[in-house]
């Protein structure tokens, strides 16, 4: 069953599989089809967001019972809902000692049958982690937590095994080959098994299974006979030295370093790493999910449910992570044919450059929508604007740098730092092919990985899709061609033969013809494992360092979202809109989600600052004197910096919370409150950025500067002057905020498209970054507000708007408008899409549309630039554009929202009329 509309849940522990089966009818009431499921199978203990998956084939226990999960999607049956469960391929969560596979390739190393799952590199050009897989969990250097005794050796009287355990939570199997090392003599029937465990080897093709037949019996003596139990007591205490006596430490050294693991410092992982990661984040290692087998493992359970009726579809996590993410969709597909045969929902989460389209041979339904959330949010935005905002910003922060070059110096931090060890093995994978053939043999590692880094920095896409069949698109050449270009005018010190040389390998040129001198195998392999690369460069790159270095107007700075791109026409509204009715007609469309760094109502708010920057300015510098004059900074010199100020003024005016908006003397506790949530956005701002503090290396003195800044801001007894300097602007802002998310949501809800709405949009979401966009939701004052709404048959509506701040207003248009799609299924799936451009002195004012489908219609009216709207004087929408037939004269309409009846006159209605009470009108004829 195909989506209407979607309704995303975040679950974790504290909001489970019982949780959501109580909100469900309220779901069904909105008028959503489907919840839309954060992924549920067996996380990492403690996991918040549920990608750290250590399990495919449980569900996450934390979450509830296998009957919990059973009530859920009985709930969701009987009030006629269905589930699309976020599903991840790319990674598993590893350290811990929760996944069952890492462990089993710690323990065997390469004769782990896992061994191949993960992207490894088993032949690191590091001596020390030749045939070892690095294992970056410690806090501090190996020997000083050895010496601290933060590493212990444990015996597992369940299993009869031994692991290292480092802080008592991460578990680093020890190779059976090295149990007589433990076992001793001391006691017969151990020195019986350590003999055992020592010939192992005897049983290659069997040793695994040989050895846990071992382990079983050292388990049972264990349990049986308390001489076995103190003897291995006493063995294991052998290993476990005296804390800061580094002589008592050899034997668990010398035990350690016989491993197939490296456990080090996590600092080291940025040089050293040996797998292939999630972005730079060591817990969570990539999965080769080209091979079948791991594809058979991975996706057994979620195929089950789709077959069961259970699932109607999934979302792709990170699909760029994938080495070849076509052949994947394919073997999706296919096995989803075959385990229900019926197709199912499907969608990934992609994230689109300006230039770039989802390519059209992936069987998917399209992607998860960040690009709508950027196209409706740009309507929003005056162009007019871009000037003064920009004027505002380098006044204040004294910074004139172009976000082109912000990002690309991002891009190359992270290889310089975080990833540095990823494009040590892509270069060295690259030197291998070059050393094929006498004529590129001179191309060393080095100058190769010079080349490659200035390539993925000046790359202008998150990746290309080269593979096996290695025919790149007219697109992935173009993207390829314009990197290499631009990468070859900045690193002039190298010879231009070496980008020759890249440009025929990562575009596969090498191997177009037969007898080229080069491995096939070899060429597109190390072609896609660029691939994998330059994607995960561009996410921390951009999303995580530029976006919070470069805060001109942080309404724009979100995933697929481009801060040079001020402002989107309304013909270009419509026209992106006409190609997804065309392409993609049942791609996702959303305004918020878990990644979004702020919440859609406070981007509507930020998006009004464009209508005024000049009076933005003056405030701003307002405040900033204010603020400095009372610490006794009149120079401006003590943190924050400039632009840490002028991104925390603009949380302050977008987030600022309801229930304070519109009071001169603001309570203290709920102040209090939420400035914790600001200290907490601007760490990880601060950090995220890079400049001043990192996560890797945090500058607690400038972090504290910054936390007491935000403190005394919001301190009522301290900062009066400021408030009553900021209040009135903020109200000001707030007010007319409401009415461009009243705009984006009636878009979001009647243009082509599958809308969701994220956990806790159905009201105001003036969220910050994660983890603030993941907090608990007041479920119950959202089903009794819903219930009140239906209670009355036509609410006022400027009765909800002049009481914007209970959000009443926002759910009820969020529930009618679903409510109509799901009477009007067809119209809104597959109707046409015709714009209808206004006419008159504001016309630019204006985005009108229809949605019609076999005599049914709907006319949608929306208003923009709510400051700049003062009359609507003889602005008129046509009732049809001039490719349609005109409607008679005197045409009437309903409109959903207001219950009025409108009518059209000489075939056109009058703005004034249709947007009297509302920014947004629904038009049904009648």
């Amino acid at each position: 069953m195909l989506p209407r509309a979607t309704y995303r849940l975040q679950f974790n522990k504290d909001f489970g599989f019982a949780r959501a089966t109580e909100i469900v009818p309220y779901l069904a009431s909105l008028g959503v089809s489907h919840v839309y499921a954060s992924p549920w199978l067996k996380a990492r203990p403690g996991s918040t967001h549920g990608y750290d998956i250590v399990d495919h084939h449980q569900l996450n226990p934390e979450l509830g019972s296998t009957e919990d999960f059973d009530a859920f999607t009985a709930a969701l049956q009987t009030n006629g809902l269905g589930q699309i469960v976020d599903f991840v391929p790319n990674h598993m969560g590893v350290g811990g000692a929760d996944n069952p596979l890492w462990l089993d390739v710690l323990e065997w190393g390469r004769d782990s049958a896992y061994a191949g799952w993960f992207d490894i590199d088993w032949e690191s050009d590091r001596r020390y982690l030749r045939d070892k897989v690095l294992a970056p969990l410690l806090g501090d250097q190996f020997g000083v937590e050895l010496h601290a005794g933060k590493l212990r050796l444990k015996f597992d009287d369940e299993e009869g095994s031994f692991a290292v355990w480092a802080y008592d939570s991460h578990k680093l199997p020890v190779n059976p080959l090295d149990y007589q090392r433990i076992l001793g003599v001391a006691h017969p029937d151990l020195e019986r098994l350590g003999d055992a465990f020592r010939h192992l080897p005897d049983w290659r093709s069997q040793i695994v299974r040989r050895a846990r037949e071992l382990k079983g019996e050292i388990a049972d003596l264990a349990r049986k006979q308390q001489d076995v139990r103190s003897a291995i007591e006493a063995a294991v205490a052998r290993f476990n030295g005296v804390v800061d006596d580094p002589e008592s430490w050899r034997p668990l050294f010398a035990l350690v370093d016989n491993q197939y693991w490296r456990v080090a410092y996590f600092r080291v992982a940025a040089d050293d790493i040996n797998y292939r990661r999630f972005f730079n984040i060591n817990e969570l290692a990539g999965l080769r999910m080209e091979l079948p087998d791991v594809f058979e493992h991975a996706h057994a359970l979620v195929l089950r449910l789709l077959a069961e009726g259970v699932l109607d579809g999934l979302r792709i996590d990170h699909i760029d992570g994938l080495l070849n993410p076509k052949e994947y969709l394919g073997r999706l597909r296919a096995a989803g044919a075959t385990q229900s045969g019926a197709p199912f929902y499907l969608v990934v989460e992609k994230i689109l450059s300006g230039h770039e389209s989802l390519r059209e041979d992936w069987p998917v339904d399209g992607t998860t929508g960040y690009e709508f959330g950027n196209l409706v949010l740009g309507l929003l935005i005056d162009p007019a604007g871009e000037e003064g905002i920009t004027r505002a910003y380098v006044e204040f922060t004294r910074d004139r740098s172009n976000f082109s070059d912000v990002v690309r110096e991002c891009k190359l931090r992270i290889m310089r730092n975080e990833m540095s060890g990823e494009l040590n093995v892509l270069a060295r994978e690259a030197a291998r092919v070059a050393q094929e053939n006498p004529a590129t043999s001179d191309f060393t590692h080095n100058v190769l990985r010079r080349a490659l880094r200035e390539i993925v920095a000046c790359f202008p896409v998150y990746r290309i899709y080269l593979d096996w069949e290695d025919h790149p698109s007219e697109a992935d050449l173009r993207d390829l061609t314009w990197a290499i270009g631009q990468a070859r005018a900045k690193e002039t010190d190298l010879d231009p033969s070496v980008f020759d040389f890249l440009y025929k390998l990562l575009s596969g040129e090498l191997v177009a013809r037969a007898r080229s001198g080069f491995s096939r195998q070899s060429v597109l392999r190390c072609a896609m494992k660029f691939q994998q690369y330059s994607a995960p460069v561009l996410a921390k790159g951009l999303e995580d360092t530029a976006f919070y270095r470069y805060n001109r107007f942080v309404a724009l700075n979100e995933p697929g979202g481009d801060p040079e791109q001020f402002g989107v026409s309304i013909a270009n509204f419509h026209k992106a809109n006409i190609e997804r009715a065309k392409r993609w007609p049942d791609s996702m469309l959303n305004t918020s989600t878990h990644d979004s760094k702020r919440g859609e109502d406070t981007r509507a708010r930020l998006a009004v600052l464009a209508e005024m920057p000049e009076e933005w300015s003056r405030n701003v510098d307002a405040w900033s004197r204010i603020l400095r004059a009372r610490r006794g900074d009149v120079e401006g010199i003590a943190p924050p910096s400039p632009q840490d100020e002028y991104l925390f003024y603009q949380l302050l005016v977008s987030t600022w919370p309801v229930e304070l908006t519109g009071s001169q003397d603001p309570d203290s506790e709920a102040l209090d409150r939420y400035a914790d949530r600001l200290k907490s956005a601007m760490t990880k701002s601060i950090r995220e950025a890079r400049v001043r503090t990192s996560w890797m290396s945090p500058n607690s003195e400038y972090e504290g500067a910054v936390l007491d800044f935000v403190a005394g801001a919001l301190d009522v007894a301290k900062s009066r002057a400021f408030l009553a300097n900021f209040l009135p602007f903020q109200e000001k802002i707030a007010r007319l905020g409401v009415m461009n998310s009243i705009t984006q949501t009636a878009l979001k809800l009647t243009v082509p498209g599958v809308p969701d709405v994220y956990q806790g949009a159905d009201l105001w979401d003036f969220s910050l970054v994660d983890p603030d966009n993941r907090r608990p939701v007041a479920w119950g004052e959202r089903a009794g507000l819903l219930e009140k709404l239906d209670s009355r048959p036509q609410p006022c509506v400027r009765e909800l708007l002049a009481h914007w701040q209970s959000g009443a207003i926002k759910l009820f248009v969020t529930s009618r408008i679903l409510r109509l799609r799901a009477e009007k299924e067809q119209l809104f799936r597959r109707g046409d899409y015709e714009p209808l451009p206004a006419a008159g002195l504001n016309a630019d004012l204006v985005c009108a549309f229809a949605r019609r489908k076999e005599g049914e219609e709907v006319i949608v009216v929306t208003s923009r630039f709510p400051a700049r709207q003062v009359a609507w004087a003889d602005t008129t929408i046509p009732v049809r554009n001039g490719a349609g037939a005109a409607s008679p004269a005197g045409s009437a309409f309903r409109e959903l929202l207001t219950g009025r009846k409108i009518e059209a006159s000489r075939s056109a209605l009058q703005a004034a009329d249709v947007l009297a009470e509302l920014p947004a009108a629904i038009l049904i004829p009648v």
